[in-house]
């Protein structure tokens, strides 16, 4: 999978949370490549280890965090770096756009100001041309009255217009790598094709390479690239977005696209994949998913499947043959 075009290449990542109660294993050997101007979904039910990846390639885990391996941005292994060379890199390299943008803005400072201080403080900016800057920024992410809005304070916005404040905010120092975790999960249809289509217009416009976290498929659809399909913190299956959707071979991958609801379907009832995700503290012998797989064998049980490349970009973690029928 490795490239010279690659921006971002993830190895071997591993992050564990040590808890009164044992070791947490939150991400578990994660495996993958991001391109300049590419978008790369990250998808799976909530504790697969989405957010956790985000939080650790951004230098942003809690203080009982521990991680391994190693995630090369441009060639550097930003996971090696001290806090003020990580500072650096996520003012003008890295940006992320976080779940709930009402707890991520000040409450107690106005829009403008909070925009404004980034370019203050990250590209020296005087106060007018930071104004100025910030007011641009809000006209490219579709914020009517954009000069007006700079004088207001958060609870004066909708959940809509916060986040777009957060993506004006995230985007201010053009960085070359956009996290989005869940930037679309409190907003309603409407809104959130709207940001969907926002973020597409900047990919394009800033060739900005976005690693989109998300539990909704249909998100990935219109946006992705390449999808990551994880489990209790392990790659599932791994490839072009089209592939992964139209030929999925793992049957957790499955699964998920089964359980989408279907406007032309005729069936009552929602398809859901039975039991729960295995506990991180204990976690399972052998596949991850082996409780929950209807097509589970005797060595799904005992032996973890590895993630091996069955065409070129694409990966799984099964032990059922690719081309084998898929019948319990």
């Amino acid at each position: 999978m490795n490239s010279s075009n690659n921006i971002l290449e993830v190895d071997n990542l591993r992050v564990n949370f040590k808890t009164p109660d044992g070791q947490v294993t939150a991400v578990n050997n994660l495996n993958f490549n991001l391109a300049q101007g590419e978008t790369l979904g990250i998808v799976g039910e909530s504790g697969s280890g989405k957010s956790q990846t985000a939080f650790a390639l951004m230098g942003l885990l809690a203080g009982n965090g521990q991680i391994t391996g190693e995630a090369r941005f441009e060639g550097e292994n930003i996971l090696a770096l001290n806090d003020k060379a990580m500072n650096r890199i996520r003012s003008e390299k890295i940006a992320m756009i976080f779940q709930d943008p009402m707890t991520s803005l000040n409450p107690y400072m106005k829009v403008g100001k909070q925009l404004m201080e980034v370019l203050i403080l990250h590209k020296g900016m005087s106060k007018a041309d930071a104004f100025e800057a910030s007011v641009k920024m809000l006209d490219a992410v579709k914020m009517p009255e954009a000069r007006k809005r700079m004088n207001m304070f958060p609870h004066e916005f909708s959940g809509g217009m916060r986040q777009r404040v957060m993506i004006a905010m995230a985007l201010l120092c053009q960085p070359k790598l956009l996290i989005a975790d869940e930037p679309t999960t409190a907003l309603d249809v409407t809104v959130q094709a709207q940001i969907l289509t926002l973020l597409n217009e900047l990919k394009s416009e800033f060739n900005t390479s976005i690693i989109m976290i998300t539990h909704d498929l249909g998100v990935v659809a219109g946006l992705c690239d390449k999808v990551l399909v994880m489990y209790a913190g392990r790659t599932m299956e791994y490839g072009q977005t089209d592939d992964v959707f139209y030929r999925p071979t793992h049957p957790y991958t499955q699964g998920l696209l089964e359980a989408i609801p279907r406007l032309d379907g005729e069936e009552e009832t929602l398809t859901t994949i039975a039991g729960n995700p295995p506990n991180l503290l204990n976690l399972p012998t052998g596949c991850p998913f082996q409780a929950r797989c209807q097509f589970v064998e005797h060595r799904c049980r005992t032996e973890a499947p590895a993630l091996e490349e069955y065409q070129p970009g694409k990966l799984r973690a099964c032990h059922k043959p690719v081309h084998s029928e898929m019948t319990p």
